[in-house]
């Protein structure tokens, strides 16, 4: 497979054309009409200049921004996330609720961010949320670091490549009543990225043919920070 030329269009591209993201019978909500709106923002670009150490299909200075949540959070605590939140009545919409709260959790600069579109809204049923992934691209360089303590920890970026690699490529196990279940996971620099953000990561590399050939038999513990 060549490597990506231009992720940026791509993933503008992507939000364009939109996706199905297959989900399993555990993340569907019983009544989406309840759900709380939410959006994160997933924000791609040249985030530093430390490259991947992994050789992939995309320019190894490419990184995503994620963040660690406090373990003290009443929802997906000590979790790997993207910077998001609720939409408020203040905001316009999912892009303007995700680069608010990107700002408010990491100390972006949202004037430095180019918001690329929207992806399907996925359902979250164990916080009863309804989050809208919003794909952006880093145009301006800013500092970003744990803003609040309350909400996050720890904000760092990860280079794509090292994420796409096989070798990183890994799933979590999950109960649903009597059944067991999989979903996909990435263990890079002693992170376990899982759940939500996971899965979002996973279908878009998927669908932008980001993705390698993983042994997706090989099962981690999920990182609870």
């Amino acid at each position: 497979m060549p490597a990506v030329t231009d992720p940026r269009a791509e993933l503008a591209a992507l939000c364009e054309r939109g996706l199905d993201w297959a989900l399993e019978l555990p993340r569907v909500l019983p009544d989406v009409s309840s759900a709380r709106p939410a959006a994160v923002l997933v924000l791609f670009g040249v985030l530093d200049s430390v490259p991947a150490s992994s050789n992939g299909h995309v320019p190894r200075d490419l990184d995503v921004l994620l963040l660690r949540r406090a373990a003290t959070l009443g929802s997906h605590p000590g979790q790997i996330a993207f910077p998001g939140g609720r939409l408020e009545a203040s905001d316009s919409g999912p892009i303007a609720a995700a680069l608010r709260e990107a700002a408010e959790e990491t100390g972006v600069d949202p004037d430095g961010i180019e918001p690329l579109g929207m992806l399907p809204p996925m359902p979250v049923p164990v916080s009863n949320h309804l989050v809208t992934p919003v794909p952006a691209w880093w145009t301006r360089p800013s500092q970003v670091a744990a803003v609040d303590h309350d909400e996050s920890v720890d904000v760092f970026r990860v280079p794509v490549g090292d994420l796409i690699a096989p070798a990183n490529r890994a799933s979590t196990e999950h109960s649903f009543g009597e059944r067991r279940y999989r979903a996909p996971a990435f263990a890079v620099g002693g992170r376990v990225v899982w759940g939500f953000t996971a899965i979002v990561l996973s279908r878009m590399f998927d669908e932008l043919g980001w993705s390698e050939p993983w042994d997706e038999s090989r099962v981690v513990e999920p990182d609870r920070g």
